[in-house]
This record gives structure tokens, sequence and C-alpha cells, in this order.
């Protein structure tokens, strides 16, 4: 286990944590540990058959043009994992720079790994690449996902100009089955009010589930969005190279999450079983 540490500057920060958890008999335990300011991560007491749980701390409050993050998952085979952040991340405004994410997420053998972040915020002027990468070995399963919120929609800011690229790249046994992008640049404002595009909405998130079963689960995983969707959100699901995908845009930032949360949690117990529901940093 190791924690490197570095004084805070004005100057752009590199954050990084790294993560792997192996199976002990029929517990999962962390195996390695490696975190740079200003990431780092908190591990939460779980009670019963809950499985592991890692929080994410962003300790520099937000991010900043020129800031990057690297985070680094691995669930081996036969353990299971659920990480997570302990609150929504800020993307602040940028005079120029980039900021940049890379969220790198492995699956070994039959190992299980989920990916709940909380929403993403978007400032006015933000400028924000993000790439999530997901390898998936063969008997793997995850569940990951993305919430982006087009500026302080509680304040009554909207996100009129900036940079807003998101993007997946999934693979099963090393082969790209999956990569996508949503790119938003320049005039945001008008993009996000086009039928064509956004619609008006305020809110977009993203699940993806990865596993050997995942287009079995394509009519459950439509009624569950249809018993947890309402005027506020617009939903849908496909099954995409063997992935099960699925979008929301959300006319309410609070209703999104509300229901991406019922989504994940009605989900989850269906496909993989026991009663686990939210992590409690999610319900604060």
């Amino acid at each position: 286990m190791c924690i490197a540490t570095s004084p805070f500057s004005s100057a752009s920060v590199h954050g990084a944590v790294e993560l792997a958890f192996a199976a002990d008999g029929d517990k999962t335990r962390l195996s390695e540990l490696y975190q740079r300011t200003p990431l780092r991560v908190l591990f939460p007491k779980v009670y019963g058959g809950s499985m592991p749980t890692a929080v994410l701390v962003t300790t520099s409050g937000g991010l900043v043009g020129g800031d990057s993050m690297d985070v680094s998952v691995i669930a081996s085979a036969g353990s299971s994992a659920l990480v997570t952040a302990q609150a929504a991340e800020k993307v602040y405004r940028s005079t120029g720079e980039d900021c940049r994410i890379h969220m790198r997420l492995k699956v070994e053998g039959d190992g299980w790994l989920e990916w709940l972040p909380q929403e993403t915020i978007l400032f006015e002027g933000a400028r924000l690449r993000r790439i999530t990468e997901l390898d998936i070995g063969a008997g793997g399963r995850a569940i990951a996902g993305e919430i982006l919120v087009f500026g302080r929609t509680a304040s009554g800011e909207a996100l009129t100009r900036g940079l807003v690229r998101d993007a997946w790249a999934v693979r099963r046994c090393g082969r790209l089955v999956w990569a996508d992008a949503f790119h938003l640049e320049d005039d945001i404002a008008e993009l996000l009010a086009s039928p064509a595009c956004l619609n008006g909405a305020v809110a977009a998130a993203t699940t993806v589930y990865a596993a050997d079963d995942a287009e079995a689960h394509l009519d459950m995983a439509r009624a569950l969005l249809n018993e947890h969707t309402d005027d506020a959100i617009r939903a849908g699901t496909t099954v995409v190279g063997g992935l099960l995908i699925v979008r929301w845009l959300g006319y309410d930032t609070l209703a999104l999450r509300n229901a991406y949360g019922a989504f994940w949690v009605a989900f989850r117990r269906h496909v993989r079983g026991g009663d686990d529901d939210l992590p409690r940093v999610w319900c604060i």
C-alpha cells in the first residue's frame, strides 16, 4: 500500500488513484492502493454481505483548466467491489486549457465491478475531456456510468460556452466492442436547445452493463425505465456489441439523479441478487 502526497500550488494538479481488489475465500480484500493529491480514497464500513466500497474524494473541491485526474480500478477474478464518489465533481470555468479525466476500469475472470459516480457539474465556460475505458475479461461483469449536468441549474445558471467531450471505450477480452463520444463545443447553448440534440435537457446520463448475459436483461431494463421515468426525464436502452446501454436526458437535475439511482439499485438486484442499496454517500 502506498500513499503519495505533493504540496498545493497555483499550478495545475495531476491527481491519481490506483485500486485493485482480490478474492480472499468468499470475501474481497483490497490488494493495491496508490493515491496522489488531490485524489483520496475512503473505505466506509459495510454491513452484512455488502461488497467492499471505495469512495473517491477530490480534496481540491473541483477541477480547473489544466488539471488532470487518472483513476485505475481492477477487480480480479472472484472479487466484487463498488467504487463511487463522495460528492458531485465540479468543473470550473477555464481561461483556455482543458481539464482531463481518465477512468480505467478492468474486471478479470468472474469478477464484479461497479462504478457509480455522482454528477459532474459543468460550470459556465468549463472545458472537460473525459474518457472511460472498461475492459472485461471472460466471465467478468461490470456496471459503469456517468452523469453530466450542464450548468449550476440549482442557481439558475446554464452552460452556454466551453467544451464537453465524454468518451467511452469498452473491450471484451481485449477486443473493442463499443466506442462512443459525446461532444459539445463553442455555442453549447444552441446544441443543448436543438430538438436534434438534447432538446433543452439540463442533464444527461449513461449506464453500461457489460456481461455475457447483457442481452437477456434488455426487456427487464426497459420495464425498469418505464417504472422510474416521469415527464422530467427521457430514457431508453438498447444492446450494442453485447453491451446493455442505457441513456437518460433530464429536464430536472434532481429528478434525473433520483431516477438514475432507483434504476441502478433495481437493475443490480435483478442481475446480481442480494438487497444492497445505494451507498450512503449517495443519499446525503
